[in-house]
């Protein structure tokens, strides 16, 4: 019995764990088409746009039945990515690319129903898995460029899957993707523009040097939020190794714009009506919040006190829901998803600020 292998990753956290792909294509009840492995619902979708994606290109299915295991099995599998590296595995397990190849490569990638291959989040994680791991990646072209900051690894950014299987037959060449730098979008407050506040601005200067939490009580007017915007400004740039950090939390959430890092400390300032589950991530499928969007740099709560959300609960210092289900240490948010532990980056310098108002509203 011979098995195609390539693989991909799951992701719990920031962490993109190995998943070995197996596509067996043979042996009776011809037409079936199973995904095994603790596959989600968008991962068992991928069949009709695997196969939508192969007649595409002008390839049909075999009349065979056609296993496709995702291991470790015990391991969650979710979201779309896993559409690429399954019809590599099809394409392998038929014998119209080279299996011995396809097995030194991490795959990562949504198939439309056209063979085009599109952006999917996680690829520079999937990146830094791939090169530790001494294999090469397989990508969307338009996340090319993340990818391409994981290092010195083999990187194929490809647009369609056409255009890989040409790439692998010689018959044209996928261009490399190269590294992309943010332009600096935004001028950022500074400090020495504000007049008085003396007090107020040391206050600001030992936060940002101790990375302390800052709250900042007064009437409207006061200037709160004008000082607790100028924030950011006082801290040091992101050295390379904060940047990528950074940077992958953005990945996971799909906030990487055409796939360029930036080396500017983020400012989150969430609204106030924002849920539990928007300030720190969560969900069946774990995402990143405020708390970890803001990691290694500022998360500004205007009006703390309108924060249902967080005032509701016990203890406001550790954000401990009522259910149990998240908790922070001052260095990682971290969740119980399907009685997993998964833990994110949520580093920050907090900042807050809220209005006394007297008796008559003002």
């Amino acid at each position: 019995m011979t098995v195609a292998h390539i693989f991909t990753v799951a992701f719990q956290g920031i962490e993109a764990r190995e998943v070995d792909v197996q596509v067996h294509v043979g042996g009776t009840g011809g037409g079936q088409f199973n995904i095994v492995g603790l596959a989600d619902k968008a991962v068992a979708e991928s069949r009709e746009r695997v196969r939508a994606a192969l007649a595409a290109i002008g390839l049909a299915l075999p009349f065979k039945r056609i296993t496709v295991n995702l291991a470790p099995a015990d391991l969650p599998k979710e979201g779309s990515h896993y559409d690429l590296p399954i019809a590599l595995g099809l394409l392998a397990a038929m014998g119209v690319l080279p299996a011995s190849e396809m097995a030194n490569y991490v795959a990562v990638g949504e198939l439309s129903l056209d063979a085009q291959v599109t952006a999917v989040a996680g690829v520079l994680n999937a990146a830094l898995a791939a090169s530790a791991a001494g294999r090469g990646l397989i990508c969307p072209a338009a996340c090319g460029a993340e990818a391409a900051w994981a290092g010195d690894l083999s990187i194929l950014a490809t647009p369609s899957l056409i255009a890989l299987v040409n790439h692998m037959k010689g018959t044209s060449v996928l261009s490399p993707p190269t590294p992309k730098l943010a332009e600096t979008g935004r001028a950022v407050p500074d400090l020495r523009d504000v007049k008085g506040q003396e007090s107020a601005k040391r206050a600001l200067e030992i936060a940002a040097a101790g990375g302390h939490n800052l709250l900042m009580i007064g009437p409207p007017g006061a200037g709160k939020s004008m000082l607790a915007q100028r924030l950011p400004g006082l801290l040091p740039p992101l050295d390379a190794r904060e940047a990528l950090e950074i940077s992958m939390v953005r990945s996971l959430a799909g906030e990487l714009t055409d796939g360029a890092i930036s080396r500017e400390r983020p400012f989150r300032n969430p609204h106030h009506s924002a849920s539990m589950a928007a300030l720190v991530g969560g969900g069946l499928k774990v995402r990143p919040g405020e708390v970890s969007l803001a990691h290694l740099g500022v998360l500004f709560l205007d009006e703390l006190p309108e924060f249902h959300a967080i005032m509701a609960q016990t203890h406001l210092d550790g954000f401990l829901t009522q259910t149990g289900s998240f908790w922070t240490n001052g260095d990682l948010a971290c969740h119980l998803s399907a009685g997993t532990e998964i833990c994110l980056p949520a580093r920050r310098v907090r900042s807050g600020r809220a209005a006394c108002r007297g008796r008559g509203g003002g």
